[in-house]
């Protein structure tokens, strides 16, 4: 059985700010770190045998945190990008609100119908990211494998192991910095035994 542990990067500087960071990158807060690190060590007793990190600073950083002094390879995977959002890469998410409330509401209420302004549509980020996780997949039958990606490139691949329709991206576990997904791969059978877990949180005041 192949077993997958899907996580997205930690919390960052332009994530408190309320920037979209799409392929744009920005650092990992303190507290950012310390989820990833709190990650690591509920992850102390499985027995990873490779961990695959978009190849986005943020997430690479998040991915070296987890694996900690485990003596793990980490490789970086530009497939695993966060969606290209174009020009609205590192502007204030309220800003994007207001000066485009249509696009703003199709991206988050009908990603089937969303248009970039210069990025990728949902349809162009759900090819790319899915033949990426089905290479991987194949390459690492019968492993257990990290994966540490991004907010929408999680909540895609989600879409696509659960058989749901692109406008139904959004209907589900929000994912939250450093939360853990876990999925049981046989054969053709793809199985999800955790979703969206934050419970490695518990020992911090306050996350986001």
């Amino acid at each position: 059985m192949t077993v997958l542990y899907l996580t997205r990067h930690g919390q960052t500087e332009w994530n408190l700010e309320g920037r979209f960071q799409g392929q744009k990158d920005s650092k990992l807060t303190e507290l950012g770190e310390q989820q990833a690190i709190l990650l690591g060590e509920r992850l102390d007793d499985v027995e990873l045998d490779i961990i695959i990190s978009s190849s986005s600073g943020r997430a690479y950083r998040t991915a070296e945190l987890i694996k900690g002094r485990k003596n793990i390879e980490i490789l970086a995977n530009d497939q695993l990008k966060e969606m290209n959002i174009g020009d609205w890469e590192g502007q204030i998410i309220k800003e994007i609100e207001e000066h485009s409330p249509d696009e703003y509401h199709c991206f988050w209420n009908r990603p089937d119908l969303f248009k970039p302004c210069g990025g990728e549509t949902f349809g162009q980020l759900y090819e790319r990211v899915t033949q990426e996780i089905e290479k991987i997949i194949k390459i690492y039958k019968g492993k257990k494998v990290l994966v540490v990606t991004h907010g929408v490139v999680l909540r895609t691949l989600i879409t696509y192991f659960e058989n749901k329709d692109i406008k139904d991206l959004w209907n589900g576990t929000y994912m939250n910095s450093t939360c853990l997904n876990i999925i049981e791969i046989n054969n053709n059978e793809r199985r999800f035994i955790l979703q969206g877990d934050i419970s490695h949180w518990e020992n911090i005041v306050s996350c986001s």
